[in-house]
């Protein structure tokens, strides 16, 4: 049965003509660019083998690096969904479709919730790819049927989904001093460290309280750590 989409994406794109594929597997890249190719008629394809290989793409590309991105959770230098939330707030207008080999639920909608716009298992057939290329290209959030179902209806969503998505809505840079926080510095060390004015990291701090639904720097620690950024896959995912 052809998976449904779970949600509608904020705007309608037209057809794909150029993709970047996010993966360190130099075959399973081959094989997926002749599929895109194939289902999709996407004729510009690129390739990088990390996540900073990637951003350097995505952040030196004149315009738009590609219609869309390809993307391997497991990668060399990217624990858990660290690497898409980086790419989503690099790149924010370009629609991010996980590709993976983990097809457990509680993956998918923590995908879902940090912005990417569909979720393909590794493993489907063609079809498959097809049905959920077209589907982004309408706009629309593509994810396998039954995890649609739950995200539909709200079944199955977390407190870790809900703080997964609250973070995905911070840009690159307040991420980055989110972090900061995190570690236990205060303004004007992060200042410092980040090269910016004190006055621009209040201003940082105060948009980011709000984006996260939270009153203090305590607040915003606690939601983070809920999110467990760096390691929401079940045991065994990662590479030796």
């Amino acid at each position: 049965m052809t998976p449904e989409p779970a949600a509608a994406a904020a705007s309608p794109r037209t057809d794909f003509r150029s993709a970047l594929i996010v993966d360190d597997h130099p075959l399973f890249c081959d094989a997926l660019a002749m599929t895109l190719q194939a289902v999709a008629g996407i004729e510009e394809i690129a390739s990088a083998d990390s996540l900073e290989t990637a951003l350097i793409r995505v952040e030196s590309a004149e315009g738009a690096p590609a219609d869309v991105l390809v993307l391997d959770l497991n990668l060399p230098d990217v624990n858990g969904l660290d690497g898409l939330m980086r790419l989503r707030q690099a790149a924010p207008e370009m629609p991010i479709v996980v590709v993976s080999s983990i097809d457990d639920p509680r993956v998918i909608r923590a995908a879902i919730s940090a912005g990417a716009a569909g979720f393909v298992p590794k493993h489907s057939r063609r079809e498959l790819f097809r049905a959920a290329f077209a589907a982004i290209a309408r706009g629309e959030i593509f994810v396998p049927e039954s995890t649609g179902e739950s995200l539909a209806t709200g079944d199955g969503m977390s407190p870790q989904d809900e703080a997964i998505r609250r973070l995905s809505l911070l840009t690159r840079q307040q991420a980055n001093i989110l972090e900061q926080i995190c570690a236990g510095k205060m303004n004007k060390q992060i200042a410092y460290d980040l090269s910016i004015a004190e006055t621009t990291v209040k201003a940082h701090v105060t948009a980011i309280m709000r984006k996260l639904g939270v009153y203090s720097r305590t607040q915003a620690v606690l939601l983070a750590r809920e999110a467990q950024i760096n390691a929401p896959l079940p045991e065994g995912w990662r590479k030796p």
